[in-house]
Protein backbone atom coordinates (compact mmCIF):
# COMPACT_ATOMS: atom_id res chain seq x y z
CA UNK A 1 0.00 0.00 0.00
CA UNK A 2 3.06 2.46 0.65
CA UNK A 3 4.47 1.56 -2.35
CA UNK A 4 0.88 2.14 -4.62
CA UNK A 5 0.21 5.32 -2.61
CA UNK A 6 3.98 6.61 -3.24
CA UNK A 7 3.59 5.76 -6.96
CA UNK A 8 0.12 7.12 -7.36
CA UNK A 9 1.74 10.89 -5.81
CA UNK A 10 4.93 10.76 -8.04
CA UNK A 11 7.19 10.51 -5.26
CA UNK A 12 9.35 7.34 -6.73
CA UNK A 13 12.50 8.67 -7.74
CA UNK A 14 13.92 6.36 -10.54
CA UNK A 15 17.66 5.72 -10.38
CA UNK A 16 20.36 4.37 -12.39
CA UNK A 17 22.29 0.97 -11.68
CA UNK A 18 26.00 2.21 -12.46
CA UNK A 19 27.69 -0.37 -14.67
CA UNK A 20 30.63 -2.52 -13.52
CA UNK A 21 32.85 0.09 -15.74
CA UNK A 22 31.29 3.13 -14.50
CA UNK A 23 32.26 2.37 -10.55
CA UNK A 24 35.52 1.60 -11.60
CA UNK A 25 35.82 4.78 -13.52
CA UNK A 26 34.72 6.43 -10.27
CA UNK A 27 36.92 4.85 -7.91
CA UNK A 28 39.57 6.31 -10.46
CA UNK A 29 38.03 9.71 -10.09
CA UNK A 30 37.52 9.65 -6.76
CA UNK A 31 41.68 8.49 -6.10
CA UNK A 32 42.01 11.55 -8.01
CA UNK A 33 40.48 13.71 -5.79
CA UNK A 34 41.80 12.70 -2.90
CA UNK A 35 45.62 13.04 -4.51
CA UNK A 36 44.74 16.43 -4.80
CA UNK A 37 43.36 16.84 -1.81
CA UNK A 38 46.93 14.97 0.05
CA UNK A 39 48.90 17.53 -2.05
CA UNK A 40 47.21 20.72 -1.25
CA UNK A 41 47.62 19.43 2.43
CA UNK A 42 51.25 18.59 1.70
CA UNK A 43 52.11 22.27 -0.04
CA UNK A 44 50.22 23.70 2.99
CA UNK A 45 52.37 22.07 5.27
CA UNK A 46 55.29 22.71 4.17
CA UNK A 47 54.73 26.34 3.26
CA UNK A 48 54.21 26.55 6.79
CA UNK A 49 57.31 25.40 8.47
CA UNK A 50 59.23 27.90 5.94
CA UNK A 51 56.87 30.80 6.82
CA UNK A 52 57.60 29.76 11.06
CA UNK A 53 60.93 30.48 9.95
CA UNK A 54 60.67 33.59 8.23
CA UNK A 55 60.93 32.84 4.48
CA UNK A 56 58.50 33.78 2.19
CA UNK A 57 58.30 33.49 -1.35
CA UNK A 58 58.24 36.84 -3.12
CA UNK A 59 60.44 36.33 -6.42
CA UNK A 60 57.03 37.17 -8.33
CA UNK A 61 54.78 33.95 -10.23
CA UNK A 62 52.38 31.84 -8.70
CA UNK A 63 53.48 29.35 -6.20
CA UNK A 64 54.35 25.73 -7.18
CA UNK A 65 55.96 26.15 -10.12
CA UNK A 66 59.43 26.22 -11.75
CA UNK A 67 60.19 29.44 -10.11
CA UNK A 68 58.64 28.22 -6.85
CA UNK A 69 60.98 24.91 -6.80
CA UNK A 70 64.34 26.97 -7.70
CA UNK A 71 63.82 28.83 -4.84
CA UNK A 72 62.90 26.07 -2.48
CA UNK A 73 66.25 24.41 -2.93
CA UNK A 74 67.94 27.88 -2.19
CA UNK A 75 65.98 28.53 0.47
CA UNK A 76 67.31 24.92 2.05
CA UNK A 77 70.52 25.14 1.08
CA UNK A 78 70.98 28.88 2.04
CA UNK A 79 68.98 29.50 5.23
CA UNK A 80 68.07 25.43 6.36
CA UNK A 81 71.33 23.45 5.96
CA UNK A 82 73.30 25.59 8.57
CA UNK A 83 70.17 25.55 11.00
CA UNK A 84 68.84 23.00 13.12
CA UNK A 85 69.05 19.58 12.07
CA UNK A 86 65.62 19.14 13.08
CA UNK A 87 64.24 21.85 10.97
CA UNK A 88 66.21 20.62 8.18
CA UNK A 89 65.00 16.93 8.74
CA UNK A 90 61.46 18.12 8.89
CA UNK A 91 61.47 20.41 5.43
CA UNK A 92 63.13 17.18 3.78
CA UNK A 93 60.17 14.97 5.00
CA UNK A 94 57.88 17.73 4.13
CA UNK A 95 59.34 18.17 0.59
CA UNK A 96 59.19 14.18 -0.29
CA UNK A 97 55.61 14.18 0.56
CA UNK A 98 54.86 17.05 -1.73
CA UNK A 99 57.39 15.37 -4.41
CA UNK A 100 55.86 12.11 -3.79
CA UNK A 101 52.06 13.36 -3.80
CA UNK A 102 52.43 14.97 -7.10
CA UNK A 103 53.66 11.58 -8.86
CA UNK A 104 50.94 10.39 -7.70
CA UNK A 105 48.25 12.85 -8.82
CA UNK A 106 49.90 12.94 -12.43
CA UNK A 107 50.09 9.42 -12.30
CA UNK A 108 46.49 9.29 -11.98
CA UNK A 109 45.83 12.31 -13.89
CA UNK A 110 47.87 10.14 -17.42
CA UNK A 111 45.25 6.83 -16.45
CA UNK A 112 42.12 9.13 -16.20
CA UNK A 113 43.71 11.09 -19.84
CA UNK A 114 43.22 7.31 -21.41
CA UNK A 115 40.29 6.27 -20.19
CA UNK A 116 38.82 9.67 -21.48
CA UNK A 117 39.92 9.08 -25.27
CA UNK A 118 38.73 5.67 -25.05
CA UNK A 119 35.55 4.51 -22.92
CA UNK A 120 31.98 4.84 -23.51
CA UNK A 121 32.07 8.55 -21.87
CA UNK A 122 34.28 9.63 -24.13
CA UNK A 123 31.64 10.98 -26.27
CA UNK A 124 29.93 12.61 -23.29
CA UNK A 125 33.40 13.99 -21.85
CA UNK A 126 34.14 15.52 -25.56
CA UNK A 127 31.17 17.41 -25.75
CA UNK A 128 31.63 18.35 -22.28
CA UNK A 129 34.87 20.02 -23.44
CA UNK A 130 33.43 22.61 -25.66
CA UNK A 131 32.79 24.87 -22.27
CA UNK A 132 34.85 26.74 -20.96
CA UNK A 133 36.82 25.15 -17.32
CA UNK A 134 35.82 21.83 -18.62
CA UNK A 135 38.97 19.42 -19.16
CA UNK A 136 39.41 16.29 -20.05
CA UNK A 137 39.86 15.55 -16.45
CA UNK A 138 36.59 17.49 -15.43
CA UNK A 139 34.37 16.29 -18.24
CA UNK A 140 35.31 13.04 -17.87
CA UNK A 141 34.91 13.01 -13.61
CA UNK A 142 31.49 14.76 -13.99
CA UNK A 143 30.23 11.97 -16.90
CA UNK A 144 30.87 9.00 -14.61
CA UNK A 145 29.78 10.65 -11.47
CA UNK A 146 26.56 11.72 -12.83
CA UNK A 147 26.49 8.44 -15.53
CA UNK A 148 22.78 8.98 -16.69
CA UNK A 149 22.24 12.47 -17.58
CA UNK A 150 18.88 11.67 -19.46
CA UNK A 151 17.23 11.41 -16.12
CA UNK A 152 17.75 14.77 -15.17
CA UNK A 153 16.81 17.96 -16.89
CA UNK A 154 18.10 21.41 -17.18
CA UNK A 155 15.55 22.76 -14.72
CA UNK A 156 16.72 20.42 -12.02
CA UNK A 157 20.59 19.15 -12.28
CA UNK A 158 20.81 22.68 -10.33
CA UNK A 159 19.03 21.13 -7.27
CA UNK A 160 20.09 18.30 -8.07
CA UNK A 161 23.51 19.07 -7.34
CA UNK A 162 22.86 21.29 -4.21
CA UNK A 163 23.76 24.19 -6.59
CA UNK A 164 20.44 25.77 -5.58
CA UNK A 165 19.60 28.28 -2.54
CA UNK A 166 18.21 26.49 0.47
CA UNK A 167 14.72 27.97 1.73
CA UNK A 168 13.24 28.74 5.23
CA UNK A 169 9.57 29.73 4.54
CA UNK A 170 6.50 30.10 7.06
CA UNK A 171 3.08 31.67 5.82
CA UNK A 172 3.99 35.14 3.89
CA UNK A 173 7.90 34.58 4.88
CA UNK A 174 10.22 33.28 2.59
CA UNK A 175 14.52 33.29 3.44
CA UNK A 176 16.87 32.21 1.55
CA UNK A 177 20.03 31.01 2.62
CA UNK A 178 22.84 29.42 1.35
CA UNK A 179 22.96 26.61 -1.35
CA UNK A 180 21.83 23.31 -0.42
CA UNK A 181 25.02 21.31 -0.88
CA UNK A 182 22.91 18.18 -1.23
CA UNK A 183 23.88 15.28 -3.96
CA UNK A 184 27.36 14.33 -5.50
CA UNK A 185 29.71 16.64 -3.71
CA UNK A 186 32.47 15.79 -6.04
CA UNK A 187 30.73 17.10 -8.81
CA UNK A 188 29.54 20.32 -6.92
CA UNK A 189 33.19 21.31 -6.55
CA UNK A 190 34.10 20.55 -10.04
CA UNK A 191 31.26 23.40 -11.46
CA UNK A 192 31.80 25.82 -9.25
CA UNK A 193 36.17 25.59 -10.01
CA UNK A 194 35.05 25.18 -13.70
CA UNK A 195 32.62 28.85 -13.10
CA UNK A 196 35.55 30.80 -12.14
CA UNK A 197 36.58 30.18 -15.75
CA UNK A 198 34.17 32.09 -17.26
CA UNK A 199 35.10 35.52 -15.55
CA UNK A 200 37.77 36.73 -17.64
CA UNK A 201 37.05 38.10 -20.99
CA UNK A 202 35.88 35.41 -23.55
CA UNK A 203 38.41 34.83 -26.43
CA UNK A 204 38.90 31.28 -27.46
CA UNK A 205 42.11 29.89 -28.06
CA UNK A 206 44.19 27.08 -29.31
CA UNK A 207 43.01 24.69 -26.29
CA UNK A 208 39.35 25.44 -26.75
CA UNK A 209 39.64 25.30 -31.15
CA UNK A 210 41.53 21.43 -30.12
CA UNK A 211 38.32 20.11 -28.36
CA UNK A 212 35.85 21.76 -29.94
CA UNK A 213 37.69 20.11 -33.16
CA UNK A 214 36.97 16.64 -31.26
CA UNK A 215 33.50 16.67 -30.79
CA UNK A 216 30.35 17.34 -33.02
CA UNK A 217 30.13 20.95 -34.63
CA UNK A 218 26.27 21.27 -33.19
CA UNK A 219 28.15 20.71 -29.70
CA UNK A 220 30.87 23.12 -30.56
CA UNK A 221 28.34 25.83 -31.41
CA UNK A 222 26.35 25.03 -28.25
CA UNK A 223 29.47 25.17 -25.87
CA UNK A 224 30.26 28.52 -27.78
CA UNK A 225 26.96 30.06 -27.46
CA UNK A 226 27.07 28.51 -23.63
CA UNK A 227 30.70 30.22 -23.05
CA UNK A 228 29.27 33.80 -24.31
CA UNK A 229 26.35 33.10 -22.17
CA UNK A 230 27.99 32.68 -18.99
CA UNK A 231 30.35 35.38 -19.47
CA UNK A 232 27.61 37.89 -20.29
CA UNK A 233 26.40 36.63 -16.60
CA UNK A 234 29.18 37.26 -14.78
CA UNK A 235 29.62 40.74 -16.22
CA UNK A 236 26.27 41.27 -15.38
CA UNK A 237 26.36 40.24 -11.56
CA UNK A 238 30.07 42.06 -11.08
CA UNK A 239 28.25 45.72 -12.54
CA UNK A 240 25.42 44.78 -9.57
CA UNK A 241 28.34 44.31 -7.14
CA UNK A 242 27.49 41.18 -6.37
CA UNK A 243 30.11 39.40 -3.97
CA UNK A 244 32.23 36.53 -5.88
CA UNK A 245 31.65 33.47 -4.52
CA UNK A 246 27.77 34.29 -4.64
CA UNK A 247 28.09 35.45 -8.32
CA UNK A 248 30.21 32.08 -8.96
CA UNK A 249 27.75 29.67 -7.05
CA UNK A 250 25.00 31.10 -9.71
CA UNK A 251 27.23 30.59 -12.36
CA UNK A 252 28.07 27.25 -11.67
CA UNK A 253 24.12 26.43 -11.27
CA UNK A 254 23.91 27.54 -14.93
CA UNK A 255 26.64 25.98 -15.92
CA UNK A 256 25.26 22.46 -14.80
CA UNK A 257 22.17 23.33 -17.20
CA UNK A 258 24.34 24.01 -20.33
CA UNK A 259 26.51 20.56 -19.13
CA UNK A 260 23.52 18.98 -19.14
CA UNK A 261 22.50 20.07 -22.54
CA UNK A 262 25.64 19.18 -24.06
CA UNK A 263 25.95 15.55 -22.26
CA UNK A 264 21.95 14.77 -23.72
CA UNK A 265 22.48 16.43 -27.26
CA UNK A 266 22.68 13.89 -29.55
CA UNK A 267 25.58 12.44 -31.32
CA UNK A 268 24.81 12.74 -34.63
Amino acid sequence: MLLARLARNDDIVAVTVPSEFQESARDLVRAREDARMSLMSARHRLSKLLLRHGHIYDEGGNAWTGRHEAWLRRTRKDHLAGGGLGTLAAFDDAYDAVAHTLARRDRLDHQIAALAADSEFTPVTRRLGCLRGVSTLTGFALAVEIGDWHRLTGKNIGSYLGLVPSESSSGTSRVQGGITKTGNGHARRLLIEAAWHHKPQYRPGKTMHDRWALAPAAAAARGDAGNRRLHRRWQVMTAHNKRHTVANTAIARELAGWCWSLAVMDEH
